[in-house]
């Protein structure tokens, strides 16, 4: 809960900011197009007084008309008429609406150029002369709006994409908690079956892999560190279990460098190294490498095999790595290479990790 809350006040404070700046924007635009063209005007003045004549920008009322009709039409186009009318197939009522005001706003203008500067006549020029700045502001405004909705259908869209893809990786790792758990419940009954003396400290560990699993498997990032710590636990487990039995090695002296992974990214892969790595196999060992640079991370586990008889599997087999890798291309996407398959008499798997 603590989590959400943040993220919610992170996201609308976001969302603020993205509202103060759209609206700073608007405003500096504004008044960059109604003082930009009086300014000109001041400055061909100095130079070339007959210009003031010829000038409507030098008149104050009709200028003033002039930039409120453009704001007016900009907004009520936008923000009124299209998602009312247009955006609901009402489009006789829009073009019809849209048409009254343009023309209305014409008329004032043509009639204030008449009245207010006494620029000439009523001829066909001044309405066209007064339509084209008009047709100007409705392309813009109509470009706008469907670049905003646009915009916000692509951001609707992301929000399901992320929710998607969340709801699908909180799936994967629940099933990767119940197949963990039985692994482990078997190696607890199998120390107790011989009564063996371990099975207090086995279980000590096995609490410290519970409650790795309990709170920290839910974060999207965890410390490539927490991640180790778990992988030696759950290695120091099974040596417990299997004792000088199994060649068990895990080098994880080359990580130095601090990154950030998926939690329980890496156990499958170890896991699979013991489920088929042990039993029928003469003189086993598993060997788990891993090594960071300041960019990537690599990853290595190999385990020998019985190549001579055929392993029967579950209905649980496979699903581990096919599990890790649907995690992958979700997290990972184009940085990350992952094989494995057998190598004589080993089976080998190789993690790269690409950081951004």
């Amino acid at each position: 809960m603590i989590k959400c809350s943040i993220f919610n006040e992170q996201w609308q404070k976001i969302m603020i900011s993205t509202r103060s700046i759209k609206f700073t924007t608007h405003v500096i635009l504004w008044i960059c197009y109604t003082f930009l063209p009086v300014i000109y005007t001041i400055q061909k003045i100095s130079t070339d007084p007959g210009f003031a004549s010829q000038s409507t920008f030098n008149n104050p009322y009709f200028w003033s008309f002039v930039s409120a009709s453009s704001v007016t039409l900009f907004y009520l186009n936008s923000e009124i008429l299209i998602p009312n009318y247009f955006k609901k197939k009402k489009n006789w009522q829009y073009f019809g609406i849209l048409s009254i005001i343009i023309g209305l706003f014409i008329i004032v203008r043509v009639v204030m150029r008449k009245v207010i500067i006494g620029d000439g006549g009523l001829t066909y020029y001044f309405y066209f002369n007064a339509l084209i700045p008009y047709l100007l502001i409705f392309s813009l405004s109509t470009s706008y709006r469907f670049f905003s909705d646009y915009q916000k259908e692509q951001e609707v869209n992301r929000s399901k994409e992320n929710e998607r893809l969340r709801s699908e990786l909180s799936f994967l790792r629940s099933q990767i908690s119940p197949h963990f758990m039985f692994n482990l419940m078997n190696s607890m009954v199998s120390l107790a079956r011989k009564k063996s003396e371990i099975l207090e400290p086995s279980l000590i560990k096995m609490s410290e892999l519970l409650r790795y699993m309990l709170y920290e498997k839910d974060d999207s990032r965890i410390g490539l560190e927490q991640e180790i710590h778990y992988l030696d636990n759950y290695i120091e487990l099974q040596k417990l279990r299997f004792g000088k039995n199994i060649d068990i090695q895990f080098d994880s002296r080359d990580c130095k460098d601090a990154h950030f992974i998926e939690p329980m990214l890496l156990i499958p892969f170890v896991e699979n190294a013991f489920k088929h790595g042990t039993g029928l196999v003469q003189k086993p060992f598993i060997h788990i490498i891993i090594k960071s640079e300041p960019n990537s991370l690599y990853f290595r586990v190999e385990n020998k095999v019985n190549t001579h008889t055929d392993e029967t599997k579950d209905s649980s087999s496979g699903i581990g790595l096919a599990n890790v890798r649907r995690r992958l291309d979700l997290l990972y996407p184009d940085r990350y290479t992952l094989s494995t398959g057998p190598q004589g008499d080993s089976y080998i798997s190789e993690l790269q990790l690409k950081f951004d």
